[in-house]
């Protein structure tokens, strides 16, 4: 199932917000066009662990998200440049870009003259602050985000705070979100709108019950650490082996869990009668369960807690989930063969969702620069001449 199938989505991104959105528009279906420009491309081609492929114009953070796309070369700082976008613009449905407020405007493909090319486009332009307001001169990658949103004031404990996420979680909350906004919109009764996606509002958005807490019951949110801030015994626990998280969010969990562990003594004990109560003694109750999840490695206590009800998991590393059958085994992986310009085999992560039982797919590998010009350009009806004289002049 390709919901999107026949939707056409102009791909004008860099690096992760919005080449993360149309990464999603793509799995669903759409033929999603990156346009690039000539020589260098989307910066994330130059990104990631593997310096060999950074120097290819294939970097990993390049190849984590753009399998599936075709990939144009365009000189929009050229007159010739700008009419081909429009003539593009004319055969699509959506378009995405996340360059700097006012640069597409700047360039004379701003949402205004791009309609005119097509009344029914969904033009989506994704920033960091939204397209206006006293911050939309700022430049913002994903760190900036997250420092301005709030996220790392609570992300960390009393003594690591302010601490940064460990990925690039305000870019990928923008992404998803844009993906999200330009699929309602395709479904219009009628077509045609600007989108305006500010990856700081989006990650706000996302941190509801923490927002909520604050504006409704009047409480300053701080870094929890590993604990849950709505419920005890709820957080990360240390066994014998390592760490595994217990999530005793009810009443009836609470309780299976004291007297599954051999103490009854706690649930005798008034500091923990009431979630309340045990919201505000957590230290000194995590201190006692420890002492008795101490004497078993935390797969076990994983087993037997989950077969009497309670929430458990161990916390794991990535490359213990990837390999483990509940990932591996689903689909959500994909493995290119001998994908060009890397010369090897890439895997990459699809998008967590099935349709059908089936996880949705794209067919092709990430591409290299310019891969599809002339097949692209040749459907515009550009001769292979006139593709020629382009790439010459610097426009392609």
């Amino acid at each position: 199932m390709k919901p999107l199938e026949g939707v056409r989505v102009l791909d004008l991104t860099n690096v992760l917000a919005g080449p993360f959105c149309c990464h999603q528009l793509a799995h669903f279906g759409a033929e999603v066009i990156k346009v690039e420009a000539p020589g260098r491309g989307d910066l994330a081609r130059n990104l990631g662990a593997d310096g060999d492929l950074n120097a290819r114009g294939m970097g990993i953070s390049f190849l984590a998200q753009n399998a599936g796309k075709k990939s144009v070369t365009l000189n929009l700082k050229k007159a010739e440049g700008v009419a081909l976008l429009k003539r593009l613009v004319e055969t699509a449905d959506v378009l995405v870009e996340n360059y700097r407020p006012g640069v597409m405007r700047r360039l004379s493909v701003g949402y205004d003259v791009l309609k005119i090319s097509n009344p029914r486009l969904v033009y989506c332009a994704i920033s960091g602050f939204g397209q206006d307001g006293p911050w939309v001169d700022r430049p913002a990658y994903d760190q900036i985000v997250q420092g301005a949103s709030g996220v790392m004031s609570i992300t960390g404990d009393a003594e690591t705070a302010p601490l940064r996420v460990g990925y690039p979680v305000a870019d990928t909350i923008g992404g998803l979100t844009a993906a999200f906004a330009i699929s309602a919109a395709l479904n219009a009764p009628e077509r045609g709108t600007y989108i305006d996606v500010s990856m700081l509002e989006a990650t706000i958005a996302t941190m509801g019950w923490v927002v909520s807490n604050y504006l409704i019951g009047g409480v300053v949110p701080a870094a929890q650490g590993n604990e849950n801030m709505t419920s005890a015994p709820s957080g990360a626990f240390r066994a014998a082996d390592g760490l595994l998280n217990i999530a005793a969010n009810k009443d009836e969990q609470w309780q299976a869990l004291a007297r599954h562990l051999g103490r009854d003594d706690l649930l005798a004990d008034p500091a923990y009668a009431t979630r309340e109560e045990r919201k505000a003694n957590r230290r000194i109750l995590k201190v006692e369960l420890e002492r008795s999840l101490a004497a078993r490695p935390a797969g076990d206590w994983v087993e037997e807690l989950n077969r009497i009800g309670v929430p458990a998991g161990v916390v794991q590393s990535l490359p213990d989930v990837l390999a483990h059958p509940q990932i591996a085994e689903r689909g959500l992986l994909a493995t290119f063969p001998d994908v060009a310009g890397v010369e090897r085999d890439v895997t990459v992560v699809r998008t967590g969702v099935k349709l059908d039982g089936a996880a949705p797919a794209v067919e092709t590998p990430p591409p290299q620069l310019g891969a599809h010009n002339d097949e692209v350009y040749g459907e515009l009806g550009l001769s292979g001449d006139e593709i020629r004289r382009l790439r010459q002049e610097g426009v392609l």
